[in-house]
């Protein structure tokens, strides 16, 4: 690679992984903005009620990478699943000092009150008894910065139809996740990434934290009714921005993991899906900065080291957060971006169609045509195959 490639593709990925920090968590908008009373995720369309636990998860047998005074590494875990009944009260979107946090960072504080982001209507019910049966696992990283509950609703549609699905958050990569006893630590990694460390370390420790996951998630000690009700031999994984790098990296550090799907992110470390083998994998992004087109990404080397299946798709007029419930929020508060032609509805569905579709062909068996080549159901997704 010529010093100019490699210097356009090092300034798109630095990029990506700035814009979870810059762009306003729902859009842009004038201060006297006056948002909705009442904010709703879409509603999952499988059969199946959802319940939804959260586990605090600390691994004692390693060093926090952002903060080695602590006591292990603590991960935040919201689980998603098939439940018995829909009657119990409804799981909460964010509390209301987390959703603070994220306003304010977002230069929003004085637009949109904490109260209306933390009060968004879920469809999961807390702690509801999970169905009977065996289902397959699904892990979610978010986007640097992002606290997993910009995943919430792509977990409660993969749920609803017979998924366990576990977001994860990652102590000191957020700017607003609250942990036990109502602590939300900083994001300590917001001010070091970039500046005296390297992407790739975000990836590999992501990759570290989703396997500790899998091995809590199917081990009784702490998952509980939950773990008898996991396929330990059908699990997947995906990730918005860095999240889906690290979906990535750890398919590669951890074979148990059978499918992966990067939802709009930079690879960021060496010879990203080496690894992988047969494994499917499928990259879905905007056309602007992940099309072939773009020398400055990394998608298509990447895609040439990739051996199973695998897809290379592109939205056209979709943003770097088109792929999380903050477009959906944000139309419905009168706050869309106007730099992003693709509408947040729009842009749900689409990655609600792909991503279940992938994870019914990978982990369930299920063949899903949407996913051979372009339909007129979907005109946006442009399918690559350079």
């Amino acid at each position: 690679m010529s010093e100019r490639a490699s210097t356009s593709r090092r300034t798109v990925l630095t990029t990506l992984l700035a814009g979870a920090l810059s762009v306003p968590l729902l859009g842009a908008a004038p201060a006297s903005s006056a948002p909705a009373a009442a904010l709703e995720l879409p509603t999952p369309t499988g059969p199946r009620p959802v319940g939804r636990r959260t586990l605090h998860l600390v691994d004692r047998h390693r060093t926090d990478p952002w903060m080695p005074a602590a006591r292990g590494r603590e991960l935040m875990v919201s689980v998603s699943y098939p439940a018995r009944s829909s009657g119990g009260a409804s799981a909460g979107y964010m509390t209301e000092s987390e959703a603070q946090r994220l306003l304010e960072v977002k230069g929003l504080a004085g637009v949109v009150p904490a109260a209306t982001v933390a009060g968004t209507r879920t469809h999961a019910q807390v702690d509801a008894p999970p169905a009977p049966g065996r289902f397959p696992l699904v892990l979610l990283s978010p986007g640097f910065s992002m606290p997993r509950t910009t995943l919430t609703s792509l977990a409660e549609e993969l749920a609803a139809h017979g998924y366990v699905v576990a977001a994860v958050d990652h102590a000191y990569e957020s700017v607003g996740t609250e942990f036990p006893g109502g602590r939300v630590p900083p994001c300590v990694a917001c001010d070091r990434v970039g500046v005296d460390v390297e992407e790739a370390a975000v990836v590999e420790g992501r990759a570290a934290d989703l396997s500790f996951v899998i091995d809590e998630l199917t081990g009784r000690r702490r998952a509980g009714a939950l773990a008898r009700v996991i396929d330990p031999r059908r699990i997947g994984i995906a990730g918005h921005s860095i999240g889906g790098a690290a979906a990535m990296a750890t398919m590669e550090a951890d074979r148990r993991v059978r499918a992966g799907v990067n939802l709009d992110g930079g690879f960021f470390v060496r010879d990203a899906g080496a690894g992988l083998g047969r494994r499917p994998f499928m990259m879905i992004g905007a056309e602007a900065v992940h099309g072939p087109a773009n020398t400055g990404s990394d998608w298509a080397a990447t895609w040439n080291r990739l051996d199973g299946w695998k897809r290379w798709l592109t939205i056209t007029g979709a943003g770097h957060f088109s792929f999380t419930d903050i477009p959906w929020l944000a139309e419905q508060l009168g706050l869309a971006d106007p730099e992003v032609p693709l509408p947040g509805e729009r842009g749900w569905y689409i990655t609600r169609d792909y991503v279940r579709a992938f994870f019914d062909l990978h982990l369930r068996g299920v063949p899903r045509p949407l996913l051979n080549g372009p339909t007129a159901s979907h005109p946006e997704v442009v399918f690559h195959q350079p």
